[in-house]
């Protein structure tokens, strides 16, 4: 059954899916494949179980899930339709809750559930499901379940020198290991994890800190390609609407400094799969507060229409309404004074984690660290006050034509803050 052929427009640049649909469809079925070569006596995991109680007592929740199996995306171009139930979809999951993500030249597949979920998350039940509080609750625990597994040393398989393991000389070029900390004579590297590895570190000489003592410099916050500047930004804008305009107090989930905000500028960039993944302080300053915000997983921007396949357009509603960590900053330099460094998680398992010392009154130096993501899609924010930017570096300039948009470099010049 052709579900629809005209599969070559579709973009999911980032390195979370594969750019080309055919690959991920591939994936998709052979994964589906392995699934039921196991047969139906494979034991489910607790949270698997959990979810299916749930969807049998909810006959919202059993409606939502059957519909966005039966419903076909309007905006991703599938071949033939892979999800046939919701028990065989739980049954996919279960799969990966036992595996790590392999590494791979082409059609690499990153995020294993966004992969499974992809085709629910373009139909109209699927943009009602994964915003559901229940059902978005229940992604939770079943991401918390992956999330342990890929803490843990069963995760650790994937990293050896096979062609798909990450320790390859092909994997270790493209990841630029060079620039990382890691013991080449170790096992593993030396990691303790999946998750470990993820959020490798750098070398105490990679990255240095663009102009140190001028508090003027501001320095980009993570390793990401820029995504949009909005200047003149709005307390309540519809954001969930077609190119997405920012709304201050649904970014900054309703905190009480959005007053500061109204009429500034916000900043934000996305990172990709083989990306640096740790946070950075892009100014010198004291912590006013840092906190977690629950929120969606798998949602999308359905306002984008056929362009919500892109991750990267969905990529300012996101900042609104997914999981993602809230951290303000005093500048020391007065004309920069309050601002907002905001991290968002998406798709997998997008936990933010704060680093411990990072709590009111704490000073931290420009590019120090501030946290990182373990496994998960992810998009960064920075929220300044209103006439505070001078002007931006050249290379954080979004280019949103180029599918080759160079990357900033975490700690490297951002911005010049006015005199």
């Amino acid at each position: 059954m052709t579900i629809n052929s005209s599969s070559d427009h579709v973009r999911r640049p980032g390195g979370w899916l594969p750019e080309q649909q055919d690959d991920l469809e591939e994936w998709i079925a052979g994964h589906r494949e392995r699934v039921e070569a196991r047969g139906d006596d494979v034991p489910l995991h607790p949270v698997i179980v959990e979810f299916q109680e749930l969807i049998a007592s909810d006959p919202v929740v059993r409606l939502y899930m059957t519909e966005m199996i039966e419903q076909v995306p309007k905006s991703k171009p599938y071949r033939k339709r892979h999800l046939t139930s919701v028990d065989q979809m739980l049954r996919l999951i279960n799969e990966v809750l036992t595996m790590a993500p392999e590494f791979s030249e082409g059609g690499m597949i990153t995020t294993p559930m966004a992969a499974i979920l992809d085709w629910t998350m373009g139909t109209e039940a699927g943009f009602t499901a994964h915003r559901d509080p229940r059902i978005v609750a229940m992604f939770r625990k079943i991401l918390d379940a992956w999330c342990v597994f890929l803490t843990s040393e069963d995760s650790l398989y994937v990293l050896n020198n096979s062609p798909a393991g990450w320790m390859s000389e092909k994997a270790r070029k493209v990841v630029g290991m060079d620039d990382y900390q890691h013991d080449p004579r170790a096992e593993h590297w030396g990691f303790t994890s999946w998750n470990d590895f993820f959020a490798r570190r750098l070398t105490s000489t990679s990255r240095p800190v663009a102009a140190p003592d001028d508090d003027k410099v501001i320095v980009s916050a993570c390793e990401s390609t820029p995504y949009k500047i909005s200047s003149d930004v709005q307390r309540q804008s519809r954001f969930w609407v077609k190119n997405q305009p920012y709304s201050l107090q649904d970014l900054l989930a309703q905190d009480e400094s959005v007053d500061h905000f109204v009429g500034g500028t916000v900043y934000q960039a996305f990172l990709s799969a083989l990306n640096y993944h740790r946070w950075h302080a892009p100014v010198a300053g004291t912590i006013v507060r840092a906190y977690l915000k629950d929120g969606t997983y798998f949602s999308e921007a359905d306002g984008e229409g056929t362009d919500a396949v892109d991750p990267t357009l969905s990529q300012s509603y996101l900042a609104h309404v997914a999981a993602r960590a809230i951290i303000l900053i005093q500048a020391d330099d007065p004309v920069i004074g309050l601002m907002a460094v905001i991290p968002v998680g998406m798709i997998e398992v997008s936990s933010c984690v704060i680093d411990p010392e990072i709590v009111p009154g704490h000073h931290v130096n420009k590019g120090d660290e501030l946290g990182y993501f373990q496994f998960g899609g992810s998009t960064e924010c920075l929220v300044f006050r209103p006439d505070v930017i001078d002007q931006f570096a050249l290379t954080a300039i979004p280019q949103p034509q180029n599918p080759k948009a160079p990357l900033v470099q975490v700690r490297s010049k951002l911005a010049t803050a006015k005199s």
